[in-house]
C-alpha cells in the first residue's frame, strides 16, 4: 500500500484523476460483470420454459415471462406475449421495440469506459510533460553541471514517466473490459433475434394461422348455407 502511495506522489498532480478513473473503471467492470453473470445464468432456462409453454398455452407462456421481469430476456418475451390477438407484424414490432430497450440497458457503462480509454493516456502524457518541465526548470544549465545534478535530472525524468505508464495501464484495463462487454452485447443481439424469431414462428403456426383458418371456414359456411 505504501508503495502505491509513493508512486502516486512521484507521478505528480495528474495521478489523482488517474486513480479516480481507475477506481471508476474497476467499479463499472464489477457491476457489469455481475449483470452479465446473472443474465447468462438464468436466461436459457427462461427461454426454454416460455417457448415450451407457448406451444400449448399463450397465457402460461405470458405468466412465466411476467414472473421473469428481472431478466432482460423475460421482459423481451413478455412485451409480445402480453398483447391480445396481435397480427404477426404487431407481434414482431413489440419484440423489436423491447429488444431495443434491453440493448440500451446492456450498454450501460460503455460511455464511461470509452471516456477512460480516451482520457487516461492524455492525462498520463500531461503528467510527463509537467514533470519534464519541472525537471529542466530546476537544472542549472550555465552553472557547471555537477554529477549530482545530472543524477537528479535523470531521477526526475524517471518519476515523470510514472504518469504516462499509469495512464496507459488504466486505458488498457478499460479497453479490455469494454471489448469483453461489447462482445457479450453482440452475442445477446444474435440470441434475442433467434429467440424472437422462434417465438414468432410458434405464434404464427400454433395460434394466429389456425384462428384465421377457423374464421375463414366459419364465414364460408355462413355465406354458403
Amino acid at each position: 500500500m505504501s508503495n502505491l502511495l509513493d508512486l502516486a506522489r512521484e507521478g505528480g498532480p495528474v495521478m489523482a484523476p488517474l486513480l479516480g478513473l481507475s477506481v471508476a473503471t474497476i467499479a463499472c467492470g464489477l457491476e457489469r460483470a455481475w449483470f452479465w453473470y446473472q443474465l447468462f445464468n438464468k436466461e436459457d432456462q427462461v427461454v426454454r420454459e416460455v417457448l415450451d409453454a407457448a406451444q400449448y398455452s399463450l397465457e402460461e407462456a405470458q405468466s412465466i415471462a411476467e414472473q421473469s421481469q428481472s431478466q432482460p430476456i423475460g421482459r423481451f418475451l413478455w412485451a409480445a406475449l402480453k398483447l391480445r390477438r396481435p397480427t404477426p407484424e404487431t407481434f414482431r414490432l413489440a419484440l423489436e421495440a423491447a429488444a431495443d430497450k434491453e440493448f440500451v440497458r446492456m450498454r450501460k457503462g460503455d460511455k464511461l469506459l470509452e471516456t477512460v480509454v480516451a482520457i487516461a493516456p492524455l492525462l498520463g502524457l500531461l503528467g510527463t510533460v509537467i514533470g519534464l518541465i519541472t525537471t529542466f526548470g530546476n537544472l542549472n544549465v550555465g552553472g557547471g553541471g555537477s554529477g549530482e545534478q545530472a543524477s537528479a535530472a535523470a531521477a526526475g525524468i524517471g518519476e515523470a514517466l510514472i504518469a504516462t505508464a499509469t495512464g496507459m495501464i488504466v486505458a488498457i484495463m478499460a479497453l479490455v473490459i469494454f471489448r469483453v462487454f461489447v462482445t457479450f452485447q453482440s452475442q445477446q443481439m444474435d440470441y434475442f433475434s433467434e429467440v424472437g424469431s422462434e417465438l414468432e414462428l410458434i405464434y404464427r403456426q400454433n395460434w394466429y394461422e389456425p384462428q384465421n383458418s377457423e374464421t375463414i371456414d366459419r364465414r364460408s359456411a355462413m355465406s354458403n348455407p
